[in-house]
């Protein structure tokens, strides 16, 4: 991921095409030591390509992946609205604990 921070950050610096060594400057400016194999890898993975079209496809199919709360919806219910009010009251309830928190934490001063 840092190696691809740093190419990120030459490209919007103005170096279209980042070489090896680029990145490893970057990398080292902040104390960094990089991995060769991977940096090899990530720049030849990325010689020719348009970074920003990369990054729009990315997004495209990141915004296809289900998120967490799909496994719960998606349940076959066996009550009809027998699930949907056990659901109200267990989303009752964890509003209830969330008033009564304690700002202290169980910690006192002279405990």
């Amino acid at each position: 991921m840092r190696h691809i921070a740093a190419y990120l950050l030459l490209q919007i610096g103005g170096n279209a095409s980042p070489s090896a060594d680029d990145v490893q400057k970057v990398l080292n400016a902040v104390g960094i030591e990089s991995d060769e194999d991977r940096l090899e890898k990530l720049i030849s993975e990325l010689d020719g390509k348009d970074v920003n079209a990369l990054i729009a496809e990315g997004s495209a199919k990141l915004s296809s992946v289900p998120s967490g709360g799909a496994v719960a919806a998606s349940a076959p219910a066996a009550g009809g609205a027998a699930p949907a009010a056990a659901a109200e009251e267990v989303k009752e309830e964890k509003k209830e604990e969330k008033e009564e928190s304690d700002d202290d934490m169980g910690f006192g001063l002279f405990d």
